[in-house]
């Protein structure tokens, strides 16, 4: 039995997709391009703001860009140097211990017949409706007990346990590879672990991509986190020196503010551009099609 083919979109309908595609795509850019604008001006221009988006007069961007962020990158009260080197290495770490962990247990799920294997998945689902603040005072009294506030380790430890959403993730991708490359890996003498690491994981690169990239967001972006268990300034991530800068003197530059703040976004906007293909291929991909 033939599948049906969807029909293409009439002229009309393309246009309408479009045109509403890029209103959208406008208002998600918009505060972006209004921060990374700001950053281009002076305090004066910063200060009056208005809807001009760059500064008045506008030969003066290149000016204010060559004076703005080295400002802000060389401020001696505000070490984003040392903030930048921290979130690095939380990242590296939290990265590599939840696509590692988050895939053995993925593997699990989806190869491994187990007696109530159902209802523990239920269970790790589940977990993904416990917010964080409901937590966060459990773990600040299991981390002092072992004596980790203060240091980068409740930042990333955590991380090699697995995360409930990246496991489901990888789990729905994982069945969907054919059982019978399983199956001959083990008449080739492969055990579950040969099977995981030469077979499952290089056909599932994409969905891997897609937990490294999530992860990596979120560890970038999380100020909750560092903001509890982090207790030395030495230790900061960018977004906690962020919010430094933000407060510091209690009247910082709009400009240099938005320098900052676009010094700590791009990043991760080149980390997805440049993975957008992956991405996409990892979300919309389900394992391998007989």
């Amino acid at each position: 039995m033939k599948s049906e083919q969807r029909k293409p979109l009439s002229l009309s309908g393309t246009i309408l997709v479009t045109v509403s595609l890029v209103v959208i795509a406008a208002m998600f850019l918009t505060p972006v391009v209004w921060m990374a604008c700001t950053s281009m001006k002076s305090p004066t221009d910063a200060a009056q703001g208005g809807i001009s988006p760059l500064p008045n007069p506008a030969s003066a961007a290149l000016e204010n860009i060559v004076h703005n962020y080295p400002e802000v990158w060389n401020d001696p009260s505000i070490t984003f140097p040392i903030y930048l080197r921290n979130t690095l290495i939380i990242a590296v770490l939290s990265v590599t211990g939840m696509v590692l962990s988050s895939a053995v247990v993925a593997y699990g799920f989806a190869r491994l017949n187990f007696k109530g294997r159902g209802p523990m998945f239920v269970v790790v689902l589940a977990t993904m409706m416990i917010p964080f603040p409901v937590v966060m005072a459990p773990l600040y009294l299991v981390f002092r007990e072992l004596g980790w506030i203060g240091t980068l380790r409740p930042l990333w430890v955590p991380a090699w346990f697995g995360g409930a959403f990246n496991i489901f993730l990888l789990r729905q991708f994982f069945m969907g590879i054919p059982k019978e490359l399983d199956e001959a890996a083990r008449i080739d003498g492969c055990s579950h672990f040969g099977v995981f690491w030469r077979i499952i994981l290089p056909l599932s690169k994409p969905a891997l991509a897609v937990v490294a990239l999530f992860h990596f967001m979120y560890v970038w972006n999380d100020f909750l986190g560092p903001l509890i268990f982090l207790t030395h300034r030495d230790d900061f991530t960018l977004a906690l020196g962020l919010q430094l800068y933000q407060s510091k003197a209690g009247n910082t530059p709009w400009n240099l503010l938005m320098a900052a703040s676009t010094m700590v976004t791009i990043p991760v906007l080149v980390l997805y551009v440049l993975a957008q293909r992956t991405f996409v291929q990892g979300m919309s991909a389900d394992g391998l099609k007989e």
